[in-house]
């Protein structure tokens, strides 16, 4: 069945800390969520100004704290884009320190992309093969700790259908998925009920994220990601693609979780977007039910 969580990113702006997020999740019911992972330290997350977490706390404890709120992680997001020069450096080891922390937290998934701009000086198949190396390296920690590792359409090649299908066939094992955005597709050019069809099988986590009309009249193809959506879920352009989707995610009886990603405005404009898919899941649910009979 398909359950709720939400990125923390929506709380950024607020400047919240991460238990302010992990109160928010159990006021109002939901028992997944999402953030980023800080490898190394911080000053506006160590002021207690940044809802994610980083990597020098105790994963243990956290794992009991967020018990306490009866809230786990859906993923952790190490997003380092793989595709930089960087990315065979940096982007590894943060990603393999994510993996190492998330499986002593009890979070399965780790989510990641590629940059927004094509590596200079590079032709596609070297940074193919580029990016290939470095999915291989984290993918050989993942086996051993039994995590999932996501490709996000976020980027140059991860928002183009056939880059990604490419990268998705890096290697034949199922540590390696998609992350679905619904947003991301959409403002990049792409039809977002045509990519997640096309690799309904390879899905295990999705962000929903609706788009503004105005970023959309604007930007939409000039972009491979938005940041933070500023609409609430149900109020942008990208309603109906997301309607969609969740057919598909029906057709497929999608057992996992739909992450929201909106700016949240310190709460009013997720809330507006939690009721919004709250009603979507329900309904979806219920039509997952009557399949299985």
């Amino acid at each position: 069945m398909i359950d709720i969580g939400f990125h923390t990113d929506a709380f950024n702006s607020s400047y919240w800390s991460f238990e302010q997020c992990l109160q928010w999740a159990q006021k109002h019911d939901l028992h997944y969520i999402e953030c980023g992972t800080i490898d190394g330290v911080s000053w506006i997350h160590g002021l207690g100004y940044q809802p994610h977490v980083a990597l020098w706390e105790d994963p243990m404890a956290l794992r009991r704290k967020m018990e306490d709120y009866g809230v786990r992680f859906s993923q952790l997001d190490a997003a380092f884009p793989i595709s930089l020069p960087t990315g065979s450096s940096l982007g590894v080891t943060y990603i393999n320190n994510s993996i190492r922390w998330a499986y002593l937290v009890g979070c399965n998934r780790i989510d990641t992309t590629d940059d927004r701009y094509a590596p200079p000086g590079m032709t596609d198949d070297q940074a193919m093969e580029m990016m290939k190396r470095a999915y291989g390296m984290v993918l050989e920690t993942a086996a051993r700790y039994d995590i999932i590792i996501n490709i996000e359409p976020h980027g140059y090649y991860t928002t183009k259908p056939d880059f990604m299908a490419r990268m998705l066939d890096f290697f034949d094992t199922p540590h390696l998925r998609m992350n679905m955005d619904t947003g991301n597709t959409f403002i990049a050019g792409q039809d977002p009920v045509a990519f997640l069809n096309r690799f309904k099988h390879k899905v295990s986590h999705v962000h929903v994220k609706d788009v503004s009309q105005s970023l959309a009249a604007s930007m939409r193809g000039e972009l491979t990601g938005i940041a933070v959506s500023h609409t609430a879920i149900g109020d942008g352009v990208n309603v109906d693609n997301i309607k969609k989707c969740f057919d598909i995610l029906v057709e497929i009886s999608y057992d996992g979780v739909v992450s929201i990603e909106c700016e949240g405005q310190g709460g009013p404009m997720i809330e507006r977007s939690l009721a919004w898919v709250r009603q979507l899941v329900a309904e979806a649910n219920q039509r997952i039910a009557a399949k299985a009979g």
